[in-house]
């Protein structure tokens, strides 16, 4: 064995990297013979086989290792005892099998390297030092963002699951700087991955800009006086020693003790015997065929001692990877016929559709794409126009040539679409349930990953399916802007070449369909599968069909109204301008504030980074309640102008010209705690409080013969805080039907019901619903116009009165601060990644956990609500159109009003049950009138 020097090349494999990407790209899988998991072994080996065949031709490794990270604290926990505090501990499943990735390691024959105290990252820095000192080159197989240090001199870096280099031009595109200032950027920026602080408020890019300007971050802290910019520079000032700690964490020790030397790594074959015997007991009888046929020799019998076993899918997502795939062009009934066999075959199919809108209720169908299983899917185009061969220019509006007609496909496709013994896998599928259901075609049963993640982390981060795919498959989606474009020269689907519009369309079908294996079995081991089950996934076809029924909306009533406000907030600007003396725009808040801070020098103006005056509406509001008309009088000019550009003047585009009706999405996953978001238009957040945000309703209008019906529950957050919370007075105030107003009041300031001073039950009002939401004596002082002593001072005697509230408080901090997430009554799963921060941020993550158990089980009552309505209002001439937080609006037979509030009522009362026995009963209130002011 010679030394190692010039023209030696050395591979540094980081272990992790391949664990953690085999762990979650696979299915949970056990041995049979004794049920240990090994799915993250399985998919391990393979990516090593991989690796290994991959690894021939010139410009090959003479040495090579693989390097894990040993278990137990490292060097840098005495530095800064919370490094990587954050980190979530490691799933039961995936622990047993890391000492096995050790094994797998040494039986391909490759050195296996792991040094206590020091982590993985250390002795990659520390072999790279001494292959590039001893003349070397040295290429590092990992993506992670702290080894691009050592990028440079020889020492390259190789993203395996994306087969991207990674050289000096890639880390100064990510960091803004090049690899020996990697460090100083790190150290400013921080990681809150690894719970390294750096600088607070100092991103990637800002921490680049600084890095460049002064040289290096010692230059940097010692100049940091000279920073222009205030916040910047008292950061840099009170923050210096912690950011010298940071760096002290980021940075990779080179100088790691270790006891082989660079020959000790030279490439060797495996041994077959060691090999094929670890195999055997890991019983992988695919990679076992595969690699004794590599190796030319007989694989062992494997005995299968468990029949009723699952065969080892080791060689799923690991062996179909995305460069790998095959993609196919469906362009004649002899393809189709094959694609529908095969959906047959499997059982499941993962579906995506492509279109020219995305509103579903005017998009056409452009096209179709399929997959059934990992790196096999298709593209069925239907829609594309013809082209003339340029670059997205398109000479003709016909059809382009090589596709299926649609009713040839839909012919084909739609008996799957509907066969309930097929899933039918899609990402957002109700997107495509409205775009099928416009021809005819009403799919199901569905399976919906965007939705499968949700219930699994909600609040954690997104669920598009480019985020999760990055996420969760390592794998960066074709960017829809490659085909379309952007701005004025975006183009629609339909315009894009056959050719381009083929790869993209099935790798989403694709994707979605890996992504479904990986989360089918997570639901189960998150303990979330009900959750999904009963609230997620029956929502889609209740909601498609709400969004297809729409609500009609009168754009005559509108336009007088949007005619209306014109006049009156002409009316409030004269008005502003007489009590300003002079002209000036009332909607500019520069120009706001020169008026109110410098020309009527009131109190309280604050210049922001531009130097004008800060002129929200917090701010006009304090001056309004200290009795300034003017203020007064531009909030109220506001109020008016957002509602004319929201409401009256946008809602008359959203008026869809075939069917005369405002047809909303609604976004199951908008919101972490369940509740439903509305867009296009947002029909959730129409105001009620003032008397012209009322009148936006009336717009909302019944069919001839028909009139619309509000069912909406009454007080359902505070029923449920009786009931989780256990506070034995609300509970019998609400039995009793009692004013819990009323009631509250009186318990707080010993004051009878009878003949209550309606500013008492005001004040009892403001606190019972503003302590669901963790009011502070600040927020209580200003909605009451009151000083905030005494504020404080009624938020602590409502403890005093309600204990259980605050003990209910405290227990779901606690429980947060344990577990990561607070749970609704029903299973839901709200995560709470920021309740243990510090400063601000503390007191949001604070009340957003108090609240959530509340507000999310009020979100999946009337979930549990609406799912059971299309059943319950099957026989009644009566259809579902809205559902605006509380409320659900129904459009009726004048003749069945009375029956469909009788059953809608019930299904609405009795919603909760029987999965949850609440101890106060939910009263839902009813209303019906022409147009939705009326009903309400």
């Amino acid at each position: 064995m010679g030394s190692f020097g010039k023209g030696h090349h050395l591979h540094l494999i980081d272990g992790s990297t391949f664990i953690f990407r085999a762990y979650h790209a696979l299915p949970p899988l056990t041995r049979k013979s004794d049920g240990l998991p090994i799915g993250a072994v399985a998919g391990f080996c393979n990516m090593v086989f991989k690796y290994i065949e991959d690894s021939a031709g010139p410009d090959a490794p003479t040495h090579a290792a693989v390097i894990f990270d040993h278990s137990g604290e490292t060097f840098r926990n005495e530095i800064f005892e919370q490094y990587k505090a954050n980190r979530p501990e490691m799933p039961e499943d995936l622990r047993p099998q890391i000492p096995l990735t050790r094994e797998a390691t040494r039986a391909f024959n490759i050195a296996c390297l792991e040094v206590a105290g020091f982590e993985a990252d250390d002795i990659i820095a520390t072999l790279a030092r001494a292959a590039r000192e001893a003349g070397g080159r040295v290429t590092i197989l990992s993506s992670d963002k702290d080894l691009m240090q050592l990028v440079g001199g020889g020492v390259t870096m190789l993203d395996p699951m994306k087969s991207r280099v990674i050289d000096t031009e890639q880390v100064e595109e990510k960091f803004g700087v090049g690899p020996d200032r990697v460090v100083d950027v790190q150290a400013l920026a921080g990681d809150s991955v690894d719970n390294v602080p750096g600088a607070p408020g100092i991103g990637v890019k800002t921490a680049a800009l600084l890095i460049n300007e002064f040289g290096d971050l010692d230059t940097l802290l010692d100049r940091a006086g000279e920073i222009k910019q205030p916040k910047r520079r008292q950061t840099l000032l009170d923050f210096a020693e912690q950011i010298r700690v940071s760096r002290e964490l980021v940075k990779l020790d080179d100088r790691t003790p270790l006891d082989v030397a660079l020959e000790d790594l030279e490439v060797r074959d495996p041994d077959p015997d060691t090999l094929m015997e670890f195999l055997g007991q890991m019983e992988f009888r695919t990679l076992t065929k595969r690699v004794a046929e590599k190796l030319g020799v007989e694989p062992p019998a494997i005995t299968d001692t468990d029949p009723a076993g699952a065969e080892p899918q080791e060689d799923k997502a690991p062996l179909a990877p995305f460069e790998d795939a095959v993609y196919e062009t469906v362009r004649d009934a002899e393809g189709l016929a094959r694609w529908v066999a095969a959906i047959h075959q499997h059982g499941h199919v993962a579906v995506d559709t492509e279109t020219t809108s995305l509103n579903e209720m005017r998009a056409e169908l452009v096209g179709i794409s399929l997959a059934v299983e990992p790196g096999r899917a298709c593209y069925i185009p239907i829609g594309h126009r013809a082209t003339d061969g340029g670059e997205g220019l398109f000479g003709s509006e016909d059809l382009a040539e090589g596709q299926l007609p649609l009713p040839k496909v839909l012919a084909a496709l739609g008996p799957i679409f509907e066969d309930d013994a097929i899933l039918k896998i899609g990402q957002n599928m109700k997107y495509d349930a409205k775009v099928l259901a416009r021809h005819g075609i009403r799919i199901t049963p569905i399976a919906d990953t965007m939705l499968m993640s949700y219930a699994m982390n909600a609040g954690l981060h997104g669920h598009g399916m480019d985020a999760l795919s990055e996420r969760y498959l390592g794998h960066n989606p074709i960017p829809i802007k490659e085909l379309i474009g952007s701005g004025k020269s975006q183009i629609t689907f339909d315009r894009v070449a056959i050719d381009k519009a083929a790869h993209y369309a099935a790798e989403d079908a694709d994707i979605t369909l890996r992504l479904w294996r990986l989360f089918k079995p997570q639901l189960h081991q998150r303990q979330v599968t009900t959750v999904y089950e009963t609230l997620e996934r029956p929502m889609v076809p209740v909601l498609a069909d709400m969004e297809i029924a729409g609500i009609k909306v009168d754009r005559d009533t509108l336009s007088r109204m949007s005619n209306a406000f014109s006049q009156k907030m002409a009316g409030l600007e004269a008005e502003i301008h007489d009590l300003a003396g002079e002209r000036f725009n009332v909607g500019s808040p520069k120009q706001l504030g020169e008026i109110l801070f410098d020309k009527m020098a009131l109190e309280g103006g604050k210049r922001g980074k531009t130097g004008a005056y800060g002129t929200g509406a917090d701010v006009l509001e304090d001056l309004a309640a200290e009795g300034h008309d003017l203020p007064a009088r531009v909030l109220d000019w506001r109020q008016l102008s957002k509602l004319k550009s929201t409401y009256t003047d946008a809602l008359q585009d959203h008026i869809n010209p075939e069917t005369g009706r405002v047809h909303t999405s609604y976004m199951i996953a908008g919101a972490n705690t369940g509740r439903l978001a509305s867009t296009d238009p947002n029909l959730q957040n129409i105001p009620v409080r003032s008397d012209e945000g009322r009148r936006i309703r009336e717009a909302f209008v019944a069919e001839t013969g028909k009139l619309l019906v509000s069912l909406d529950y009454s007080q359902i957050e505070l029923r449920i805080l009786a009931h989780i919370a256990d506070l034995a007075t609300m509970k019998a105030a609400f039995r009793d039907d009692q004013d819990i107003h009323a009631m509250t009041a009186s318990e707080m300031f010993g004051v009878p019901v009878a003949g209550m001073d309606a500013s008492v039950r005001r004040q009892a009002k403001a606190i019972n619903f503003g302590v669901i939401y963790g009011i502070s004596a600040f927020g209580l002082s200003r909605n009451l116009r009151i000083p905030r002593d005494e504020a404080k001072s009624f938020i602590d005697t409502y403890f005093e009165r309600f204990p259980g509230i605050k003990d209910y408080m405290d227990d779901t901090v606690a429980f947060a601060k344990e577990h990561g997430f607070v749970r609704t009554l029903f299973g839901r799963k709200i995560h709470t990644p920021e309740i243990s921060a510090k400063g601000p941020a503390a007191g949001f993550a604070r009340r957003a956990a108090i609240n959530a158990p509340i507000q999310g089980t009020a979100a999946d009552v009337i979930r549990r609500a609406m799912i059971r309505m299309p059943g319950a209002i099957a026989a009644l001439p009566a259809r579902m159109l809205l559902q605006v937080h509380d409320e659900l609006i129904f459009e009726v037979d004048e003749d069945a009003v009375d029956r469909t509030v009788a059953v809608v009522r019930e299904v609405m009362e009795h919603a909760a049950e029987p999965v949850v026995k609440l101890s106060v009963p939910l009263t839902v209130d009813a209303g019906h009138g022409r147009n939705w002011a009326e009903a309400h």
